[in-house]
């Protein structure tokens, strides 16, 4: 079809349908108007201080160039009003990772967990040598060994200050320890039959103590842990079969999956079950809240001012008000969305105040092994043993692309904070930086010397830090 009009009328709409933005006006745009242009309009019209940078899409396509060119690939109709929905990217910008600045050694056996705490300062792995242990980021070395465990330390979770850090093993036994000296804190809590495989916190919101922690693995139970008197709350139970992920929702749910096929969601104040999510075939691996990253993070925002953050840096109540209004953000109405992927092959879109599904993802062609949202909770990024790894849709779990390159099965992904990047690892050796813009390969990341088991980005977007069978911790930078 060919465009001989040189102006058309258009709106511009919010993605999220915001009030504000559905009362701007009807313009007339030259048909030939490119993205960058579309910017300043759409900038403009917000009456934004501060420029906004905006992706733009019609009929659920995003408009790559400009519009003429998106107009002629869609055919769409001129007789109308166009709608242009715009969707506001994050102001700062997390740059790709190209090199590995340093390798870490020290575990003597294989590295099956690691995560950067909330406020970026350190790094936590966990190992087959029954040992926990801490590196300083800015030097880059070991900080302290934790030792205490006698079996496999299989989880590692930093509390949302940034002030603690809990550990699990394959004996059943949660140790919590003091990042800065290295010290177990209060005493060892044991109550678990079977191996803990997952762990998570209290959200910083709801208490800005830390104190609470809940648990869960291979004895089908959840624990919930006052970690000061290093006492079992609560027992929730329920699942027939091993837990595989458990998540403390923001408005005091508790989330959990399951190789009995289920999901199930608890009252974590009282331990009532109050809905069981049932639709998978087989085992279910692990699943993500909407909510991960704000909860993660709690009141640690990569966009805050240095000065403010150093001001309220011990302000716990001034810190939960952060927390409190990062989470609503996200989560306006205390529902939240959450994802299950599967042995079946498939994923599952759920909501909290809805049994049914809102729908069914499929597409892998095996074991879909982990899944995370998105920082601004626009996109589910899933990874399977088919060496691939796919991008959803978070509103409607609609398929968006697939990212292939890795040519073993991928393990597990983490997110940039500004959800412009993802970088997976895999059984093959390597991690894979991929860009959201391009949907295309970004960087090839190659260095470990056998399976990389475990990837996470660090909040502040500076660092990358792998691990896996090879012993050795990487440290990954641009």
């Amino acid at each position: 079809m060919e465009v001989d009009i040189n102006t058309i009328q258009a709106r511009f709409v919010s993605s999220d349908n915001s009030t504000e933005a559905s009362e701007l006006p009807v313009i007339d745009l030259p048909i030939d108007v490119d993205t960058k242009q579309l910017e300043l309009i759409c900038n403009a019209l917000l009456k934004n201080e501060e420029q906004t940078p905006y992706l733009f899409f019609i009929n659920d396509e995003e408009i790559k160039t400009n519009l003429k060119e998106s107009i002629v690939t869609k055919s769409v109709d001129l007789e109308n009003v166009l709608n242009i929905v715009y969707q506001p990217q994050a102001v700062f910008r997390v740059r790709a990772v190209t090199r590995c600045t340093s390798s870490m050694p020290g575990h003597a056996e294989a590295v099956v967990a690691l995560s950067f705490s909330p406020d970026s300062t350190q790094l936590a792995s966990g190992s087959g040598d029954t040992t926990l242990r801490l590196w300083d980021l800015t030097t880059e070395t070991p900080k302290f060994t934790c030792t205490g465990h006698k079996n496999w330390v299989l989880v590692v979770s930093w509390s949302p200050d940034s002030k603690k850090i809990a550990s699990a093993c394959k004996s059943g036994e949660l140790k919590v320890w003091d990042p800065d000296t290295g010290k177990q804190i209060g005493k060892t809590m044991s109550g678990h039959k079977k191996w803990i495989n997952c762990l998570s916190w209290e959200p910083y919101h709801m208490n800005p103590d830390c104190r609470r922690l809940a648990s869960a693995g291979h004895d089908n139970d959840v624990r919930i842990w006052d970690t000061v008197l290093g006492s079992c709350v609560r027992v929730l139970s329920g699942h027939t079969g091993a837990i595989t992920a458990v998540r403390w929702g923001g408005s005091g749910l508790i989330f959990t999956s399951s190789k009995d096929r289920t999901c199930k969601m608890y009252r974590a104040d009282d331990g009532t079950m109050c809905k069981t999510f049932s639709g998978h075939a087989h085992w279910v691996n692990n699943l993500a809240l909407n909510t991960d990253y704000v909860l993660r993070t709690g009141p640690f925002n990569p966009l805050m001012d240095k000065k403010k953050a150093l001001k309220i840096k011990d302000n716990k109540e001034e810190l939960r008000k952060i927390a409190l209004e990062r989470y609503q953000k996200v989560c306006s109405d205390g529902i939240e969305s959450f994802v299950s992927c599967s042995d079946d092959f498939t994923l599952y879109l759920w909501r909290s105040d809805q049994k049914q599904c809102i729908t069914r993802m499929t597409g892998h062609q095996n074991v879909v092994n982990d899944v995370k949202y998105s920082p601004d909770v626009r996109t589910i990024a899933s990874a399977s043993f088919d060496k691939s790894v796919r991008l959803w849709r978070a509103t409607d779990g609609g398929f968006i692309t697939v990212l292939r390159g890795h040519v073993q099965a991928v393990y597990c992904v983490a997110w940039s904070a500004d959800s412009r990047l993802l970088v997976s690892s895999s059984k093959d050796s390597t991690l894979k930086v991929w860009s959201l813009k391009t949907k295309k390969l970004a960087q090839e990341l190659p260095g470990h010397a056998d399976e990389v088991f475990a990837v996470d980005w660090a909040v502040d977007g500076s660092k990358v830090a792998s691990g896996g069978k090879d012993k050795v911790l990487k440290v990954w930078t641009y």
